[in-house]
């Protein structure tokens, strides 16, 4: 379960409040997810509940982010309702692949039957594959849970990654294991946030050129990682990949988040002109990161409280 250190204390008023802006369909997408922000920022069965009632919402944006929530909060109550969104493919891909991740990030070995069920049956190719990162993520820590060498390092993001970052130092060794198409998905994983991690030039063009993988599933997580660095660098290519129509939408959405995060003149006209896209996935996307990029210009906080961590921006 997550430190404490990163939740909060709020008024039962405040809580209250929250709670009932991110489940008011009424309200803006950009209004609902500020209150997702700072909700997944706090403790205790108001939040937890709310969320989940999320997972559920007709925005599969929110519902997905909801899911990211539970499990970036690591809170093991949340695991059954978890199992229940992997199980019902009513429910978007966006959303089921969520919520096999979180269950991954939660890390209990008892997830693992479930999520081998579903690397069997689930129809779509990005929640199989999210099942078998998950599968290996738990693995990993139940093996190295008691070797004090070989623990699994924490992101200096303040994110629960999906894989452990590669102990290989060398930027050219990552980059070959990112690119090779016949590795596996967790390797893969590894390599990209050991790239991530290890910063500079050449690990950031690595990252750009492996927005050409098969795996839609990795694409969007190599979106989502240059969204985290903020390399203007990025912005041509991510550009590229939100103009493609034939695009994953999950791998689109995550273009536009991260150039919401890049914020240079041209990421932001590209998501003036794409928050009208007729994809809700991405043009709610680009709402979204259309009012973080106000409020950060007006110099508030985008949730409505704020946080000691920069992690209550980062979008999944």
């Amino acid at each position: 379960m997550a430190s404490s250190e990163n939740s909060f204390t709020v008024s039962y008023e405040t809580e209250k409040f929250l709670c009932e802006q991110l489940l008011d369909q009424n309200q803006s997408i950009s209004d609902r997810f500020r209150a997702l922000f700072s909700l997944r920022n706090l403790r205790g069965t108001g939040p937890r509940d709310a969320l989940i009632l999320a997972t559920r919402d007709s925005s599969n944006l929110l519902a997905h982010e909801a899911a990211f929530a539970l499990g970036q909060m690591q809170d093991i109550e949340a695991i059954p309702a978890l199992k229940a969104i992997l199980n019902d493919l009513s429910l978007h891909p966006i959303v089921r692949h969520e919520a096999a991740e979180a269950l991954g990030a939660i890390g209990l070995e008892s997830n693992v039957a479930l999520l081998k069920n579903s690397l069997v049956l689930d129809p779509a190719q990005e929640v199989r594959e999210t099942c078998e990162l998950a599968i290996s993520r738990i693995k990993e820590l139940k093996t190295t849970g008691n070797d004090e060498s070989s623990k699994i390092e924490a992101s200096p993001f303040l994110s629960v990654d999906p894989a452990a970052p590669s102990s290989c130092s060398s930027v050219g060794q990552l980059r070959e294991v990112l690119l090779n198409e016949e590795k596996g998905m967790y390797e893969r994983y590894a390599a990209l946030f050991a790239l991530r991690n290890h910063g500079g030039d050449e690990a950031i063009l690595a990252i750009i050129d492996s927005l050409g993988a098969n795996s839609a599933l990795l694409r969007h997580e190599v979106a989502y990682v240059l969204g985290q660095l903020q390399n203007k660098t990025a912005s041509a290519a991510l550009s590229r990949i939100i103009r493609d129509l034939d695009e994953h939408p999950m791998v689109r959405h995550e273009a536009a988040e991260a150039l919401g995060s890049i914020a240079d003149d041209q990421s932001v006209a590209l998501l003036e002109e794409f928050a009208k896209d007729p994809e809700p996935i991405v043009s709610q996307s680009c709402q979204v990161a259309l009012s973080m990029l106000e409020f950060e210009r007006t110099g508030k906080a985008f949730e409505y409280f704020f946080m000691q961590t920069p992690q209550v921006q980062q979008l999944s």
